[in-house]
């Protein structure tokens, strides 16, 4: 016990010091992907994430096809610290998969939920607080702003555990998984110059089940400018009931600041099965965040207004004393 006192002491400490994470003025979501940034959305911002699918998977040796439709889904709500992130994620789907073993072809209808997760992310670090001052764009070299830089090769971290909520005789899932699961996460996230990102997810799901399975992720996602991003991705999963190596590619487009669509296709290069989904997405946030006051009662945007305002009264000083010198040296 006294040393789960010492380490969460010490946890505490790092956080304090480290920990720094930025509500963005436009939705920062997780799609098209199916990783996980390592930042949270922002405190009091509740965001909805949907992407209606078609699914079509075909496995040669066992002689069985499988084709429908689906949905994924999360739910995400920055709560009571900029790091932290409460959130709901599942998968929805509805199928008929046919048996062709047989002289004639047997169909089976399922629908149920091939995941439903409830859990919370924390961001544990932050290498880009307080970027702001060394990191200013060069407003005379494009190619400056765009060069590489040796820091960016330290990643944000996020560390995420949930829960799995696994139905009794769910035909998604392997005989005898039910009810609750463990599922653990680390998320980490470079941001690179040029409008680069890359996110890698380590995952741990369903602990403690026969059927318990190791996964990796890893995301690159490029912006052109302000709306459009495109992304590439891969996805391996490892279990004694479940082998793939999946690929996704896809792009986004932001329509507001607080509204952003998206599609997807995603692919594997086996036969048992073959798996070839499209999707398409949209991500939507009801932003009620506000800036948190400081110690003399001020918001940092009003801080920041205020730094403005006086560097404007320092120029005009200046230039009311050299207009000075000048009528003056004219006598």
């Amino acid at each position: 016990m006294k040393l789960i006192k010492i380490a969460l002491a010490l946890l505490f400490v790092f956080s304090s010091q480290f920990l720094f994470a930025q509500y963005t003025e436009v939705i920062n979501s997780n799609r098209p992907g199916v990783s996980r940034s390592a930042f949270s959305v922002g405190t009091n911002v509740l965001q909805f994430e949907v992407g209606p699918y078609i699914i079509k998977e075909e496995h040669t040796p066992l002689m069985y096809e499988v084709s429908g439709f689906g949905a994924d889904f999360a739910v995400r709500y920055g709560l009571l610290f900029e790091q932290l992130e409460i959130n709901v994620e599942g998968t929805y789907q509805n199928d008929k998969i046919t048996d062709n073993r047989g002289f004639i072809s047997v169909e089976d209808s399922r629908a149920n939920f091939k995941n439903f997760t409830i859990g919370a992310k924390y961001l544990v670090y932050d290498p880009y607080k307080n970027s702001e001052e060394k990191d200013k764009p060069n407003l005379y070299s494009y190619h400056a702003n765009r060069k590489f830089k040796w820091s960016s090769l330290i990643p944000a971290v996020a560390v995420y555990a949930g829960a799995n909520l696994d139905t009794k005789n769910n035909s998604f899932l392997p005989p005898d998984v039910e009810g609750f699961s463990p599922k653990i996460m680390i998320a980490t996230q470079n941001n690179f110059a040029g409008g680069w990102v890359f996110v890698m997810n380590l995952i741990k799901d369903r602990i403690g089940t026969d059927y318990s399975d190791f996964q990796y992720i890893l995301t690159l996602t490029h912006s052109f400018n302000p709306q459009w991003v495109i992304f590439a991705e891969t996805q391996g999963i490892k279990s004694d009931f479940y082998a793939d190596n999946l690929f996704r590619f896809g792009g986004a487009y932001l329509w507001t600041k607080d509204f952003q669509l998206d599609t997807a296709v995603t692919l594997n290069t086996k036969d048992t099965p073959s798996v070839f989904s499209v999707n398409l997405g949209a991500s939507y946030r009801f932003d009620f965040h506000v800036d948190k006051e400081t110690d003399n009662g001020n918001t940092r945007d009003e801080l920041d207004n205020g730094k403005k305002k006086k560097k404007k009264k320092k120029r005009k000083k200046k230039k009311d004393d050299a207009d000075f010198d000048d009528d003056d040296g004219s006598l």
